[in-house]
């Protein structure tokens, strides 16, 4: 018997996706890290940098909607074409830029508004999909597989782009190299035999396209319940944005510290994610969810009283964990459960929830920290995480019951063709 933790990358599509993915997404961290620095280093403003997660939000609220209707209206591999391109285009615009001399922080912000409003696109049209590459059995497989490959390229990406940029001694050279990177999924795209689907239904921009989009939603309870999980699960994870306080205020660690303590989540995904991978489904995934969530609320309460580092850090790593886990269960559950030609809408809606909930939330935590302190913010926090559980769990019986026998998606002929090596 086959192992399953690797059962989706048996499928070709599915594999060439996934390696041009970690390529280029190790590429966009590198980017991250490098955009941070540069805008640090023209400003010396803490605000600028603040500024750099709003100009890469606006566009992703504002044009995410649309994103998901162009990727239910056209052919998702053709969508992930042009965005691709127009995002590795950005990216030969700022190496150019920096490397002439002419990049300044207006230029920088530009350029990561007009690479995030390509994203929108991207992302509707690159999760919407996957469940056209994989037997439906295996979705919950593929979406653990994506959730490691975005951790190790978050680690990787950083990483490489400090010592590239060390090495170098400037930002330009990690701005071509990012260009570079989004090569492999271009090239994985063009390779795919799959047809993403047959004929679709939406061919046109319109509200009565976005307004079916939101009619299908509040008609289910199942993804309400879990994009409501979503949002309640990065608006209270306020940890995050507050630990500098925790490392050098409660726990004395320093800024050595604080960069063990800022790797533990992403070391919990990467474990987590490991572990969901070896599971191809689930036979209530509503509950797994809603229990991976209060994981997360209870991981972060404890984290918040503790002054203790090791004991600090364990728990730090288990809201990765918790979070990683129910982001799969929560991808799994609402695109198996969404028409095919209303994935894109589902998905673009889903963002709005995904990016909005951290935004508020590390405001909310700021302002409570302000008032009463580091710790009680985060404290509070994981408490308004548990108490969003039992809402969902009383309001959303049918997320808590959920045990995916209703899916709308079949699996794909073409993709089960595609199949092999």
């Amino acid at each position: 018997m086959k192992s399953e933790s690797f059962a989706a990358l048996r499928y070709r599509d599915f594999r060439l996706l996934w390696c041009g993915q970690l390529i280029s997404m190790s590429g966009t961290q590198m980017q991250r890290v490098a955009i941070a620095w540069h805008v640090f280093l023209l400003t010396h403003d803490p605000l600028a940098l603040g500024l750099i997660g709003l100009f890469r939000v606006m566009p992703i609220v504002g044009l995410s909607l649309i994103g998901g209707m162009v990727a239910d209206g056209q052919d998702r591999r053709r969508v992930m074409l042009y965005t691709q391109s127009a995002m590795a285009l950005a990216a030969v615009l700022l190496a150019g830029l920096t490397i002439t001399g002419y990049a300044s922080a207006p230029v920088i912000y530009t350029v990561v508004f007009l690479s995030a409003a390509a994203a929108a696109f991207d992302g509707p049209a690159r999760q919407s999909m996957v469940p056209n590459l994989v037997p439906h059995k295996y979705v919950a497989n593929a979406f653990s597989l994506n959730s490691i490959m975005g951790e190790i390229a978050r680690v990787v990406g950083a990483s490489v782009g400090g010592v590239i940029i060390s090495a170098t001694g400037g930002v330009g050279v990690v701005y071509a190299l990012n260009a570079l990177s989004f090569l492999a999924t271009i090239a994985a795209v063009l390779l795919m035999k799959t047809t993403a689907r047959g004929k679709v239904a939406t061919r046109t921009l319109s509200l009565k396209a976005l307004a079916d989009g939101f009619r299908y939603m509040r008609g289910s309870p199942v993804i309400m319940g879990a994009m409501w999980m979503d949002f309640a699960a990065t608006f209270f994870g306020s940890a995050n944005s507050l630990l500098p306080i925790f490392a050098t205020d409660v726990l004395h660690v320093g800024a050595e510290g604080y960069g063990v303590l800022a790797a533990a989540p992403s070391i919990g995904s990467i474990l987590a994610g490991a572990i969901m991978s070896t599971r191809s489904q689930f036979r209530r995934p509503g509950m797994v969810m809603l229990y991976a969530v209060a994981l997360y609320g209870a991981a972060t309460i404890i984290f918040g009283l503790s002054t203790i580092f090791w004991l600090s850090l364990f728990f730090f790593a288990l809201t990765g964990a918790g979070d990683t886990i129910s982001m799969i269960l929560r991808q799994t559950i609402r695109q198996l459960s969404t028409p095919d030609d209303l994935r894109g809408r589902m998905t673009s809606i889903n963002m709005i929830f995904a990016m909005g909930g951290p935004q508020l939330g590390e405001l909310e935590a700021g302002i409570v920290a302000n008032l009463l302190g580091g710790p009680f913010a985060v404290v509070s926090g994981g408490i308004g995480c548990l108490l969003s559980v039992l809402l969902a769990a009383r309001l959303a019986p049918a997320l808590r019951h959920y045990n995916g026998e209703h899916l709308q998606a079949a699996d794909s002929d073409l993709a089960v063709a595609a199949a092999g090596d």
